[in-house]
């Protein structure tokens, strides 16, 4: 299959830009902040970047390399929040962009560039209907009236795929789900109809199915309005799909640049192949394991959701069923896959089986030659058992109370659970627990702010791992982390998963990271189990139509 055969029709991936001046032409940028103490942190080391009309060019690096600094850059919005040097030439159709005042960079944002950012719910002004966000630019850079606004508005929406648009203008964004937010963020990017359209991580937190909508809907008003698009990504083989030319950044500088189909089959630079060799492959090969040590019956889970007048004065509540007579069984040392799309049921099947929310039917652990109905337990009962069964979340900045030290968020669960004598024994214990997810003890003292993602996973492991846990849920741990720290952190899963013996349910929508980790899958659809079995004969032969829909949204670019 080429590379560009499923999206654009192009044999080679290319743009001919032998005929044509290219649209944006960076030309040996640099950029430092001015810290507190009158030092300059350099961010962007002369850097050269050119965007050709029509092109969608990738800029690819691991967490750090530059890339959202260069887009702000562009944008000049940078110099907005911080204090900055820079130099060189950011050429956008013949104007400098570097040198012009505010208002006239006021009449470039939105109208000829436009930016989409990485995360929908911050870009949004939560108090604000969306409708009411999506009319602005319509109003200040296009002079419409409210009532044309708003049919634009309604207009954009319909054209991004959102359901009765006329409705959702008055929604909040709370109200949307991540992918109704996403396509909101890129109409309002769309909505004067911009030259270039600068996408930062458009679908990072989006599931792959909704990821392959979003990238066939920037494809397709890509092509209606001949738009070129700067994809800030570090989805490899997202970039790989989608992208003509591809520019890798490495501490503030460019490392390699070129055509996809080069850069993906022969890359020069040592860092390039680096980067190539971390996108999670391979299939894992079926382990046996030991007894089983969860046992899932017939579980079910409903919410309220409102309810309806059935006569005079009576009412029914409307109830949502989330998890529906789910069976599953995992055995000790091994690794189940929980795949499937947002609101399926994932997350909520895993805070069920925790006994965080309440749930129908049987949560059987077989733990320590002894089986426990947790479904059945009371909140007292359960407390000695949650030693046994920790949870890791997505984001471990959110889940890391930011007025605790690392001693303290490592060591908490100690305490809890009364084990170790002394301060000295417990802090001895939260010592070797960093040491297991390879980070120095010197870190004890300091705050989460202090660290990066892939140091902030490892934290939250360490923080689960020093109960020494017969059962691990990891919910989407590597689903925010560029490829090179992900591939770290599994690695340090599978090797905490040999030394102790721990058995891991893994959630994500990566089915990359599931195929190269898991034992087992299980796809789950609106609630059920729709597929399950071991992973390498799931994907070499899937049976359900949902989960050949799954696996061929996610693999059809390999």
């Amino acid at each position: 299959m080429s590379v560009h055969a499923p999206i654009y029709g192009f044999t080679d991936g290319s743009i001919n830009q032998s005929a044509r001046s290219p649209l944006l032409a960076i030309r040996d940028f640099s950029l430092a902040f001015m810290t507190e103490d009158g030092q300059d942190s350099l961010a962007l080391d002369k850097v050269h970047l050119q965007i050709f009309p029509g092109e969608t060019h990738a800029l690819v690096g691991e967490s750090g390399s530059g890339k959202s600094v260069l887009a702000l850059s562009i944008l000049r919005l940078i110099e907005e929040i911080s204090q900055i040097r820079n130099h060189g030439s950011i050429d956008f159709a013949g104007q400098e962009l570097t040198t012009l005042g505010r208002e006239q960079m006021r009449a470039i944002r939105g109208n000829r560039i436009a930016m989409i950012f990485q995360e929908p719910m911050t870009s949004l002004n939560p108090v604000y209907p969306v409708g009411a966000q999506l009319m602005e630019p319509l109003r200040q850079h296009r002079r419409m009236g409210k009532a044309q606004a708003r049919e634009r508005a309604i207009s954009l929406l319909e054209r991004t795929g959102i359901d009765d648009a006329a409705r959702r203008l008055d929604s909040y964004p709370h109200q949307l789900s991540g992918g109704q937010r996403q396509r909101v963020l890129i109409a309002m990017a769309l909505a004067c109809e911009p030259e270039l359209l600068i996408a930062d991580e458009p679908t990072t937190a989006l599931d792959v199915t909704i990821q392959e909508q979003i990238l066939a809907l920037i494809r397709d008003v890509q092509q209606e309005f001949g738009m070129a698009v700067l994809l800030i990504s570090h989805d490899l083989p997202m970039v790989k799909m989608i992208a003509h030319r591809v520019t890798i950044m490495h501490q503030g500088r460019v490392v390699e640049e070129g055509a996809v189909a080069d850069i993906f089959t022969r890359p020069q630079q040592d860092y390039t192949r680096h980067l190539l060799a971390a996108v999670p492959s391979g299939v894992q090969k079926h382990r046996p394991g030991g007894p089983i040590l969860l046992e899932l019956k017939q579980l079910s889970c409903h919410f309220p959701v409102g309810y309806k007048w059935t006569g005079f004065l009576q009412r029914q509540t409307l109830v949502h069923t989330a998890v529906k007579q789910v069976s599953l069984r995992l055995h000790k040392g091994t690794t189940l896959g929980l795949v499937g799309e947002s609101g399926s049921g994932k997350s909520t099947l895993a805070m069920c089986i925790l006994g965080l929310l309440p749930c129908e039917g049987e949560v059987l652990y077989h733990g320590e030659g002894q089986s426990h109905g947790l479904s059945r337990l009371s909140t007292k009962a359960f407390r000695p058992l949650r030693r046994d069964l920790q949870l890791i979340l997505q984001d471990p900045f959110s889940s890391l109370s930011p007025r605790l030290n690392v001693a303290q968020i490592i060591g908490e669960g100690l305490q809890v659970h009364q084990l170790g004598s002394s301060h000295e024994e417990r802090l001895a214990l939260v010592h070797d627990a960093l040491r297991d997810v390879e980070l120095s003890p010197a870190i004890a003292h300091r705050y989460p702010h202090e660290f990066s993602g892939g140091q902030r996973q490892r934290i939250a492991i360490a923080r689960a791992i020093i109960l020494r846990p017969k059962l691990l849920i990891l919910d989407e741990p590597t689903s925010a982390l560029d490829t090179t720290i992900q591939k770290q952190v599994l690695e340090l899963l599978r090797r905490l998963q040999q030394s102790y013996q721990l058995t891991y349910i893994f959630i994500t929508h990566d089915l990359r990271v599931v195929r190269s980790l898991a034992d087992t899958v299980a796809v789950m659809q609106k609630g059920s189990i729709v597929e399950q079995g071991a992973a390498d004969q799931l994907f070499a032969q899937p049976q359900e139509p949902y989960t050949r829909r799954l696996f061929s949204a996610a693999f059809h670019s390999s």
